[in-house]
Parts: C-alpha cells; sequence; structure tokens
C-alpha cells in the first residue's frame, strides 16, 4: 500500500509536478530586482534571505514558484532554499492576510495579559493560531518576544508595535484592520501591507512617509542599566521606611552604608 501525505490527493514517494512558472513581465520585474539584491554581496548564495523576501513581496506568501524562482537565480537546489524558508518564521509558506497579527505569548507579555489577548482574538476572529479570517485580512499568530518587554503585553502588526495592549483595545484594533481604516502604531515607522513590509526586509527603500524618522525606542525600564553605566545617578526611592525613620528622599540623594570602621578613623 502506499502511503500518504497529509494533503489529500499527494502519494508520498511520488514525484511532484514541477512548480509553475512566474508570467513573463512578473519574472523580468523580479530578476531585475534580485539582481540589485544579489550585487550587495560577495557570494550570490548569501542573498537568499533576501530573495525570499522577494518574491513573498509578490505574492503575500513563499510558494513553490518562489522558492524556484531563488533556487534557479542564485543556482541552488530547491532543497537547499526550501530549507532556509522552512527554518525562518518570518517566511510565510501559504496564502496569508494582508496584516500579520502577532500576539507576544512569551513569559512577561504572557503573564500580563498576552496569554487574555491571544485567546480573545482567536475567538473574536473566528481562527486559530497561524490562520486567516475569510475576507482575507487578518492572519493571527502567537509570537516569541520582540524586545519590547517594558511595554507588555505587546501586539505586533506587520512588525510594527502595538503597546500595552488589552483584550478590548486588541479587539478593536483588529476590527479597525479588516474595516480598513486607518492604524497608527505606537511607536515606529507607519502601517502597511504584509506585502510591503516583505519588499523593505528585501532592502529596496522604506517609502513610507515618516519612515526614516521613525524610531522604535527603548522604554525607561530597559534604559536604567545604560543610565547606570553612564554614571548616571537614579533617584532614591524608598519601599518601606523604618517606623520612626526619615524619608532620604527629603533631604537628598541616599547616601551608601558607611563602611567598617578604622583606626584612624576611630
Amino acid at each position: 500500500m502506499t502511503a500518504q501525505s497529509s494533503n489529500p490527493g499527494v502519494q508520498l514517494g511520488m514525484p511532484q509536478l514541477p512548480a509553475p512558472d512566474y508570467p513573463a513581465e512578473v519574472r523580468a520585474r523580479l530578476e531585475t530586482d534580485a539582481q540589485e539584491i544579489i550585487a550587495r554581496y560577495p557570494d550570490s548564495r548569501s542573498a537568499l534571505l533576501p530573495l525570499l523576501h522577494l518574491v513573498q513581496s509578490e505574492e503575500g506568501y513563499v510558494s513553490r514558484t518562489g522558492m524556484r524562482f531563488c533556487a534557479d537565480t542564485l543556482d541552488l537546489t530547491t532543497a537547499e532554499v526550501t530549507a532556509v524558508a522552512t527554518f525562518y518564521s518570518m517566511y510565510r509558506r501559504r496564502p496569508s492576510g494582508d496584516y500579520q497579527v502577532g500576539v507576544c505569548t512569551n513569559t512577561l507579555c504572557a503573564v500580563m495579559g498576552g496569554d487574555a489577548i491571544f485567546e480573545t482574538l482567536k475567538e473574536h476572529l473566528g481562527v486559530g493560531n497561524n490562520e486567516t479570517t475569510e475576507d482575507g485580512a487578518v492572519t493571527l499568530e502567537h509570537i516569541e518576544c520582540n524586545a519590547a518587554c517594558d511595554f507588555a503585553p505587546v501586539v505586533m502588526v506587520n512588525w510594527e508595535f502595538f503597546d500595552n495592549q488589552t483584550p478590548e483595545s486588541a479587539k478593536r484594533l483588529v476590527d479597525d484592520l479588516r474595516a480598513g481604516l486607518p492604524v497608527e502604531p505606537t511607536r515606529g515607522a507607519p502601517l502597511c501591507s504584509f506585502k510591503d513590509t516583505a519588499r523593505i526586509l528585501a532592502g529596496f527603500p522604506d517609502e513610507r512617509p515618516g519612515a526614516v524618522e521613525a524610531t522604535g525606542g527603548a522604554g525607561p525600564a530597559s534604559l536604567i542599566g545604560l543610565r547606570l553605566a553612564k554614571g548616571e545617578g537614579l533617584p532614591a526611592r524608598v519601599v518601606a521606611p523604618r517606623p520612626g525613620g526619615t524619608d532620604p528622599s527629603a533631604s537628598g540623594p541616599a547616601q551608601p552604608p558607611a563602611g567598617p570602621a578604622t583606626e584612624e578613623g576611630e
């Protein structure tokens, strides 16, 4: 008996049909862009990651046609391209939404409400993890840490930050996305479609108004270590004053405890 794959009608061990090619005008345009990307690297195979973003910007995901294009362009096997495309989670393997809505469910975001946001959005949108709404607007996914812990819980849309979210604010966010209403990230560059994001990640100029000036910015909690390293003092903070004691912050910065007495100071 022949083993069956998870895809109905596809038998394991049976040769698959070759991936279809892009239309001539699309392939010509992609080839021009690909040569610009390849020229940045001393070894052409180093261009595989941005080339995968390039083909993702064409179809919204990395299709078999896109992987074949990368393999042909870089003189690689399709197996080599597939190994890379399946390793990194930023490459989608099937058609997905115009907006990738990622809810951070790593430790801090989770305990601050990320898990509740994710469960709420699954019910509200009627989709599971890595699934897309029927209108093709939103793909929901849980994501790992995005180095924004002092803004937890964080939701990202096409890799732009939406900080300090709640289940209700996240529901309003996805409703506005599906309705085509303007949505502004908490910080960073303006929001654009997933295809446009993929082209920017391929290394082409970010032409969004204000994108060049925009910065993500770290929050105060993340900058404490840097301030200390620069020798900047931090204001004293009394957590639990002793009964009858005085508040050091009323008379100036807290002083370090005195060291052991010396013969000279006795």
